[in-house]
């Protein structure tokens, strides 16, 4: 397995730069599919990994659209102007312009993304299981609202963003590459950060936070820092996002606690939580049942969606990782140990 492990990696890297090229007609919903790998990933850290099931983190998500939307608009235009609050007009972004905005845009839009998490951890933190969760749902809704009636960045319409100054399909490519690259970068930080005693910590925090707090653990400094971390990379995705959309409303795209809120939640459901591959996994596999129903069951996509969360809860609650560690222990390095017979040889 060792020597096997580097040879898959570079496979898989290998099929991740080629996909859009060998899969030319569905690049747009192969971005969206990085997307749910880097929200089911980013949602683990604290459900998973830590004990904290979240219904709100689509609030970093959001507010990184904004965030990137706002820094990007800024260093060129009035945003009230830009987006009508005080009047209409024609703004044209250069192509520096364009590519500066973004990348001072995501960086802030992660930056305070993270920062915003912080914050509310302070307040959100002080509850646990079912309250935390109604929570940190309830500050998403809000934070919707709040955005769609502040007209400085244009309200209920939205934001409408410039368009990739450049071909249409390479856009595409670009937005594929930008979301591959950060999911690539996730994946090598959790798998590095699932090693350390950080994360030991935040699973003691997991199994038993009293314990944890006896052991002299700072557990509320754990849960703060592992909850900007994964609003961070949220943030991040979130702007992204709000570039490849090109324009986006408060309700129904950027705070979407409906959809995308919920969606995150089952794709690590799906694929086990608490694992490093589970929400990959699950992700995957919740992306093509949507983009299949959403195309063969039109008018009953909710219903099959819903059926599969039904299933997965009731059947699979550890997950597909769960399910199959249970099963085949051996493939997930565990040593396996044949019971003896009666007569003391080992059974067949």
């Amino acid at each position: 397995m060792t020597v096997l492990r580097p040879v898959f990696y570079l496979a898989l890297l290998a099929f991740i730069i080629a996909a859009p090229f060998l899969l030319p007609d569905f690049r747009t919903q192969l971005a969206t599919l990085w997307l749910f790998i880097i929200l089911a990933m980013t949602w683990d850290m604290t459900g998973g990994q830590m004990g904290y099931n979240s219904l709100g983190n689509i609030l970093f998500y959001g507010a990184g659209m904004y965030i990137a939307a706002v820094v990007g608009i800024s260093i060129v235009y009035d945003v009230g102007e830009y987006t009508n609050a005080f009047g209409g007009g024609t703004y044209k972004f250069t192509p520096t312009q364009y590519f500066i905005g973004m990348g001072l845009g995501l960086l802030l839009a992660g930056v305070l993304s993270a920062a915003i998490a912080w914050i509310m951890g302070y307040l959100l933190f002080q509850f646990r299981g079912p309250y935390f969760a109604i929570g940190t749902l309830g500050a998403a809704i809000a934070a919707g609202e709040l955005v769609s009636n502040w007209e400085w960045v244009g309200g209920g319409q939205g934001i409408a963003l410039p368009v990739y100054p450049g071909d249409f399909d390479v856009g595409k490519l670009f937005f594929y590459y930008l979301f591959a690259v950060m999911g690539v970068i996730l994946f090598i930080f959790l798998r590095w950060f699932y090693t350390t005693r950080f994360a030991a910590a935040i699973n003691a925090i997991r199994d038993d936070e009293e314990k944890a707090e006896a052991m002299g653990i700072h557990t509320l400094r754990y849960k703060l820092t592992t909850w900007a971390i994964a609003a961070f990379f949220v943030g991040i995705a979130g702007g992204i996002s709000g570039y490849q959309l090109i324009h986006f409303e408060p309700l129904e795209t950027a705070f979407q606690t409906i959809n995308l809120g919920i969606f995150m939640v089952v794709c690590v459901l799906l694929g086990g939580k608490g694992t490093l591959w589970g929400p990959i996994i699950g992700a995957i596999l919740f992306h093509v049942v949507k983009e299949v129903t959403w195309n063969y069951l039109l008018g009953w996509q909710w219903v099959a969606l819903g059926a599969l969360i039904v299933v997965t809860v009731v059947y699979f609650q550890d997950g597909l990782m769960g399910w199959l560690a249970s099963k085949k222990p051996e493939w997930f390095g565990e040593r396996v140990i044949t019971k003896p017979d009666v007569a003391g040889e080992p059974a067949e």
